[in-house]
């Protein structure tokens, strides 16, 4: 009888408590996420990302740079510099974007909002520098726990969109001070997307030149 009921209490417990102390482990990780980016002024990042193919079972890698200045909407400007395996650079100023990829000798203009960016990793940038107001509207949030990522202590957040969107839910693993160092992007058919931040130096000087890229004459100009 005794054991009956503890496992009832255990249980009582489980269903009463655990989902609200989930739901305010979600409401302080925004909230660190917030603060964070409030503050941040700007941020200088090396950049790691890995596509994977679930239907071939085949993943793509690059790495490279990135140097960002926060801001909501348009104000966000980053350049983002893929080295490896080819070079690639790409610039978002006041929601317009330029992807030059030099072996090609080719520029590719349009709005920040385009596909181009987000085949490029604008996209999951974008999901990283999102503000609490924005993911509360747009996402139903869940705790998934903590994990070490690159050595680093984070906490992981499933985010489920409420509308219809071309992906099934994002997860950011976020740490101590609220900075998002990994985000993923899980698609409608199960390709995923994934970008990691290392080296990161916050609240540096950034001259505003630097999102401006100037390709050399004779570049083909393709405006998306």
């Amino acid at each position: 009888m005794k054991s009956i009921l503890t496992a009832i209490v255990l249980t009582v417990a489980f269903v009463f408590f655990a989902p609200s102390n989930a739901t305010a482990q979600v409401n302080e990780i925004l909230k660190r996420m917030d603060a964070h980016y409030k503050v941040l002024q700007t941020l200088k990042a090396n950049v790691s990302r890995e596509v994977w193919n679930s239907q071939l079972n085949e993943t793509d890698k690059q790495s490279g740079n990135l140097m960002l200045q926060p801001g909501k909407g348009t104000k966000l400007s980053f350049r983002l510099n893929w080295t490896s395996p080819k070079e690639e650079n790409i610039s978002v100023v006041n929601g317009k974007y330029v992807v030059y990829i030099p072996s090609y000798k080719r520029v590719y203009t349009g709005s920040s909002n385009s596909k181009t960016v987000k085949d490029k990793g604008g996209n999951a940038l974008s999901v990283m520098s999102m503000s609490k107001e924005e993911i509360k509207t747009n996402y139903d949030a869940t705790y998934l726990g903590a994990e070490s990522v690159g050595g680093t202590d984070t906490l992981r957040l499933k985010l489920t969109p409420k509308a219809k969107a071309d992906y099934k839910y994002i997860e950011l693993w976020v740490d101590g001070n609220g900075m998002p160092i990994q985000g993923k992007i899980v698609k409608n058919n199960n390709d995923t997307d994934t970008i990691r931040f290392s080296g990161l130096k916050k609240n540096e000087k950034i001259d505003k030149s630097v999102f401006l890229i100037k390709p050399p004459p004779g570049t083909e100009i393709v405006k998306g």
